[in-house]
């Protein structure tokens, strides 16, 4: 087996590796970055394989603008969870002060 060989066994075995873990990660970050190096990792494939052509595309496309739109997704989704976290706090808290305020109309009804 000559070096180049080795170098896409190993490069298979890599692209196998991120295949299984971006699916089974939990965190969405990790699970982004995981893919992406899938994608650098397949632009080395092709060009051992002797295909630039599919290289460049797949720098361009997989780890390029896919990548960006995934991180940008993540970055709104994050943005969205805080809203809705915000959200229900203050409805938390406006129940809070509505029973303090029955409670204490509730305590004044029953002194007069």
């Amino acid at each position: 087996m000559e070096a180049k060989e080795i170098v896409l066994v190993i490069s298979l075995i890599i692209l196998i590796v991120c295949a299984v873990s971006v699916n089974l990660t939990k965190n969405l970050l990790s699970a982004v970055i995981i893919y992406l190096s899938y994608s650098s990792v397949m632009c080395i494939v092709w060009v051992l394989i002797e295909s630039p052509d599919l290289a460049i595309t797949e720098a361009a496309v997989g780890a390029g603008v896919s990548g960006i739109m995934l991180l940008l997704t993540l970055k709104k989704v994050k943005e969205e969870n805080e809203r809705i976290s915000d959200e229900i706090e203050d409805r938390r808290t406006t129940r809070e002060i509505l029973e303090s305020k029955k409670a204490e109309d509730e305590s004044l009804g029953g002194e007069a």
